[in-house]
């Protein structure tokens, strides 16, 4: 079983907890997933990353939820990391480049 990392745009928060629940269901993956801010406290956004990092240290793979083909700064560099460290990148929509 696949250990991967979920990264994606928070503007699409409900469809990566579906997305996660389908890898699990069915593909055979064990998803570490992003920390949903629902209830909009204040949070320090470089803990946060440190946190997202950890995870993908920790992970097979990274999992981009990657709709409409759009990519955040945020997504880029967590992409830049786990390439890096030698991650597989998996994307949600097929890249064109």
């Amino acid at each position: 079983m696949k250990v991967v990392t979920l990264c994606g745009s928070m503007r699409f928060a409900n469809e990566m907890m579906r997305i996660a629940l389908d890898l699990e269901l069915n593909h055979e993956c064990a998803v570490l997933q992003c920390s949903y801010n629902i209830d909009n406290i204040e949070i320090n956004p470089i803990k946060l990353a440190k946190s997202h990092m950890r995870k993908i240290d920790m992970s097979d793979a990274i999992y981009v939820v990657n709709i409409n083909d759009y990519i955040g700064e945020s997504v880029r560099s967590e992409i830049k990391y786990a390439t890096e460290a030698g991650k597989e990148v998996m994307y949600h929509e097929n890249r064109q480049s």
